[in-house]
């Protein structure tokens, strides 16, 4: 029975922690499997944190303190992301919905791009948000690293109301645009592909730290932001942007610049992780695991290019099918060089070299003649 006359127990200060000891020792936990959430406990008198002390997976430091920084590069593509801010609502669709509600105003094969393209795209950068937020926030363990993720699923969802106020503003069949990736081959094909890469970091009780799963988490980084970001997205870009250079759809293909120059810090950005944890850890970058890496590469090429003969039967806006070959070819030896694998296929020509040169434009005026192009904040985004 409680004696209401005795005094309550105070709580008791914690121990004093040695001032020599360390916040992070790799030694001590090389061998755990692991994945640290920044939810765990403070510990009361650790020592603070070294530069040192991070790493881009497996750290132990305390996540929830962003500085000092250790790789600067994340911290300033956050920034650039930050520059780089634009709403769709603010671009002018009126001149898209005359089009679109002109019988004359666009080809039936033309209006099947369209809304292909709306289609895999909207489904698309749901998915990669999910997988950010369920999945590659959990396994990076670098502050500056979450900090852009935390940018990038903003922009993913900005994305995906962009593709929602496009097909609001020229009257589409909503449920036609965002179930395609459950009715139409070659887009589910492309979704199905990615959702096996994203399963299983989004398993929670999937944790790094084994040579395994950081093969797994490596691979999968390479599934969404190489492939996913870097070549799945790519026919539909060209598609949509070469309605804006015959002064076409120019509000959606406006749109569709501003999404292009964000996926392209996407890729940059993971293309830096990857090769980050490769640098830290290369005892996962075997050559049997680049074998792996390279015939996803493969396969998923063979993807897009049968996507770019599905939304192009014939030929249109000046592209045509196979065109696509040599510029998938062409995107995917680019990105075997970016993360230090040999190249697929034998030497390829870009057949769309203006897809360069959109994100190489300085403060000019745009090919929708609407506005300039470096739209920023600012004006502080270099390129």
């Amino acid at each position: 029975m409680l004696n209401w006359n005795e005094p309550t127990p105070q709580p008791q200060p914690p121990a004093p922690t040695k001032p020599a000891q360390r916040a992070v020792d790799f030694a001590d936990h090389k061998d755990q499997n692991f994945s640290v959430t920044g939810l765990e406990a403070v510990d009361m008198g650790a020592a603070r944190i070294h530069v040192d002390d991070k790493r881009i997976i497996n750290c132990r430091a305390d996540l929830n303190q962003l500085v000092p920084f250790k790789y600067q590069w994340a911290w300033q593509k956050y920034l650039d992301a930050c520059a780089n801010h634009w709403m769709p609502q603010e671009i002018n669709m009126s001149a898209d919905i005359a089009t679109w509600r002109d019988p004359k105003g666009l080809s039936d094969d033309e209006r099947l791009i369209i809304k292909r393209s709306l289609g895999f795209f909207s489904s698309a950068d749901s998915l990669v948000a999910n997988n950010l937020v369920l999945a590659i926030y959990r396994h990076l363990t670098n502050p500056e690293c979450r900090q852009y993720l935390l940018r990038q699923a903003f922009e993913e969802a900005l994305h995906t109301h962009s593709y929602q106020y496009t097909v609001e503003s020229l009257g589409l069949d909503e449920m036609e645009i965002f179930n395609m990736y459950r009715e139409i081959p070659s887009i589910h094909d492309k979704a199905a592909w990615a959702l096996t890469f994203t399963q299983s970091l989004s398993d929670p009780t999937f944790k790094t730290g084994t040579p395994e799963n950081d093969q797994r988490l490596l691979r999968d980084m390479v599934a969404f932001y190489v492939i996913f970001e870097g070549i799945f997205f790519y026919v539909g870009f060209t598609q949509l942007l070469s309605f804006g250079r015959r002064n076409l759809m120019a509000g959606t293909a406006e749109q569709i610049f501003y999404i292009l120059r964000d996926e392209s810090m996407h890729l940059n950005f993971g293309i830096d992780v990857i090769n980050q944890i490769k640098l830290e850890n290369p005892d996962l970058w075997t050559a049997e695991f680049q074998q792996e890496i390279t015939a996803m590469i493969d396969e998923a090429t063979e993807l897009e290019i049968r996507y770019a003969f599905d939304t192009m039967p014939r030929g249109v806006l000046g592209l045509n099918a196979d065109m696509f070959i040599s510029y998938l070819r062409f995107i995917a030896n680019r990105r075997c060089g970016q993360i230090g694998l040999t190249p697929l296929y034998e030497r390829q020509e870009n057949p769309f070299p203006w897809m360069s040169e959109m994100l190489d434009l300085k403060k000019e005026r745009n090919f929708f003649e609407t506005r300039v192009l470096e739209y920023q904040s600012g004006g502080s985004l270099q390129w």
